[in-house]
C-alpha cells in the first residue's frame, strides 16, 4: 500500500513536471498542445514519447558548449581569405528592391547566410542525371571530398558511390561523411566499418556519448540536410539522398553548384562536423576555394543565399522565409512539398495570399511513401481549398520535391518539408535564388508536374470522402506538431 502510494506520488510529480515544461516551452503551440493531449490521453506512454521525442534538449547547456567549440574554431583562423569569402558586404543592390527585405531576414542567423553573386548551377530533376554528375564529380576531385546526407543506402545507389569514395580515399584525397543516426538505423555496422577501414573519415550525427540521454536527441533531432562539397568547388544539396530511390525511381530536385555559394556550403557543413566530434586535418582556410571569375553553367552569375537551419539556430528562418514569400507575393506562388502538417501561421500566410487573389499552387504526391502522412497532408486540403489555394496530387513516380517559385524572380530549391519537424527539429538547408530566368525554369518545371496532376477539387472531394477518412485526418492533425 505504501508503496503504491509513493509510486502515485513520483507519477503525480512527473506528471506536473512534464506538463509545466511544455507550458513554460518556447516552442509552436500547436506542438505544445499536441504533446499535452498525448500524455493527458495515454499518460504513461505519452510522458515516455514526450522525453524521448518531444522535450527541446537542445536547450541544454551541454550543446550550447559544443557548438560553441566550433564557433571558436571559425574565429581563430578566420583569415582574410575567408573574411572575403563570407563576410563581404553583400550585393543587396544587385537584388529586386521587392525582395531585399527577404534576403535582409536570411541572413540574420549566426551562420551568416551571406548573399553571394557569381554563382553558376545546373538545376537537377532525374535522379539519373544527379547520380551521373555526382559520379564524376567524386572521380575527378583531387583534395577532400565532404558528404552530409539524411540516407546513405545500402543498395546498388549507394554502394556504387561508396565504392568510389573509398577508391579515392586510398588515392590520398581527404574524405569525410557526416552520418544521420536515424534514417540509416537498418544498416549494419559492417557497412561503415568497409569504408573506415579504407580511410574515409566518418562520424555520426548527434554524437553526443551521453548514455541514456543519447537515444532521444539520436531519435528526435536528425539531420536531414543532403550536401556535398568537393575540393570547394563544386556543391550540391536539395532533395535527392543517395539510394536507388532517388537515382531510379523517384521525382525529386536538386542543385549542382559551381561559384561562391559553394563556400557557404562549406561552412555549413564543417560546422556540423565540427560539433558532432568530428577533425580536420588542415587548418579551416585550406578548405574553401576563392573564384576569379564565374563559373559555367547552364544558368550563370546568379545572385544565390545558401541557409541553414536548425534548433540550435535563434531564429526560424526557414519558416519564416515561406511566410515572408506567400505575404508579400503579388502574382503567384507555386509550391511542392510530400509531407504536409503547417505551422498555424504558415497555414494562415498559404490561405490570407489565396484570399487577397494570389495565384497559390500546392502540389502533393498522389500516393505517399510514408505511412499516416497521405491522410495527415489531407487534414489541411478543406480550408486550403475554401481559400482559394489550389491543390495538385502528382501521378506517376513519388514526387520529394521541397521547393518553391514566385512572381518570375525568387525560386526556392532544398530539404525542408513544409512541416513543424522540418522547421523546428531536424537540421535543414534550402537555397534561394533571386533571377528571373530561373524562376521562369523553376515555373516551367513546376508546370510540367501539373500536367501529369490531379486537381482536387472541393466538392467533389468532399463527396468523395469516406468517414473513416475524414476521421483519421483529423486524429492526425492533432498530432500534427509531433508526426
Amino acid at each position: 500500500m505504501i508503496v503504491n502510494i509513493i509510486l502515485y506520488v513520483l507519477f503525480a510529480l512527473l506528471f506536473t513536471g512534464v506538463v509545466t515544461i511544455i507550458i513554460f516551452d518556447n516552442g509552436e503551440s500547436g506542438t505544445k498542445m499536441g504533446w499535452l493531449l498525448a500524455i493527458t490521453v495515454l499518460p504513461v506512454l505519452g510522458i515516455v514519447l514526450y522525453l524521448m521525442f518531444g522535450m527541446n534538449y537542445r536547450n541544454h547547456p551541454f550543446f550550447h558548449r559544443r557548438h560553441q567549440a566550433a564557433n571558436d574554431k571559425f574565429r581563430s583562423e578566420f583569415d582574410g581569405k575567408m573574411q572575403r569569402l563570407l563576410t563581404d558586404e553583400m550585393p543587396y543592390g544587385s537584388l529586386d528592391e521587392r525582395f531585399r527585405p527577404l534576403a535582409v531576414l536570411l541572413s540574420r542567423n549566426e551562420t551568416g547566410n551571406t548573399l553571394f553573386a557569381g554563382n553558376s548551377f545546373e538545376i537537377i530533376t532525374s535522379g539519373g542525371r544527379k547520380r551521373e554528375l555526382l559520379l564524376k564529380d567524386i572521380s575527378e576531385a583531387k583534395e577532400f571530398i565532404h558528404l552530409e546526407y539524411f540516407h546513405f543506402g545500402n543498395d546498388s545507389g549507394g554502394r556504387e558511390v561508396l565504392e568510389l569514395l573509398e577508391k579515392k580515399a586510398r588515392e590520398g584525397v581527404e574524405v569525410r561523411f557526416l552520418n544521420e543516426n536515424v534514417a540509416n538505423f537498418p544498416i549494419p555496422a559492417s557497412y561503415y566499418n568497409k569504408m573506415r577501414k579504407s580511410g574515409v573519415e566518418m562520424v555520426r550525427f548527434t554524437n553526443t556519448k551521453l548514455g541514456l540521454l543519447d537515444l532521444p536527441l539520436k531519435l528526435n533531432y536528425r539531420n536531414h540536410r543532403k550536401v556535398v562539397v568537393i575540393d570547394g568547388r563544386i556543391g550540391y544539396t536539395g532533395g535527392m539522398n543517395i539510394n536507388n530511390n532517388y537515382f531510379y525511381r523517384w521525382r525529386d530536385t536538386h542543385l549542382r553548384i559551381e561559384g561562391n555559394a559553394v563556400a557557404a556550403l562549406q561552412t555549413s557543413f564543417l560546422d556540423s562536423w565540427l560539433t558532432s566530434g568530428g577533425t580536420l586535418k588542415k587548418s579551416l582556410p585550406d578548405y574553401y576555394k576563392e573564384f576569379s571569375h564565374v563559373p559555367d553553367g547552364p544558368f550563370k552569375d546568379k545572385l544565390m543565399q545558401i541557409v541553414p537551419d536548425e534548433s540550435d539556430s535563434r531564429w526560424p528562418l526557414l519558416q519564416m522565409a515561406y511566410e515572408w514569400i506567400l505575404q508579400n507575393a503579388k502574382d503567384y506562388v507555386y509550391l511542392q512539398t510530400p509531407y504536409f502538417a503547417p505551422p498555424e501561421s504558415l497555414l494562415n500566410a498559404l490561405k490570407g495570399a489565396a484570399l487577397r487573389g494570389v495565384d497559390v499552387r500546392l502540389m502533393f504526391p498522389e500516393k505517399v511513401d510514408t505511412p499516416l502522412m497521405g491522410a495527415a497532408n489531407k487534414a489541411y486540403y478543406r480550408e486550403c481549398l475554401e481559400a482559394g489555394v489550389r491543390i495538385f496530387e502528382r501521378k506517376g513516380e513519388f514526387i520529394h520535391s521541397k521547393t518553391i517559385v514566385c512572381d518570375d524572380y525568387i525560386s526556392q530549391i532544398g530539404t525542408t518539408n513544409i512541416d513543424v519537424r522540418s522547421f523546428s527539429l531536424n537540421h535543414e538547408l534550402n537555397a534561394y535564388i533571386y533571377d528571373t530566368q530561373t524562376a521562369l525554369a523553376c515555373k516551367d518545371i513546376f508546370l510540367k508536374d501539373q500536367s501529369i496532376s490531379q486537381e482536387i477539387l472541393l466538392d467533389p472531394w468532399l463527396e468523395e470522402r469516406k468517414w473513416y477518412q475524414m476521421l483519421l485526418s483529423r486524429i492526425l492533425r492533432l498530432f500534427a506538431g509531433v508526426l
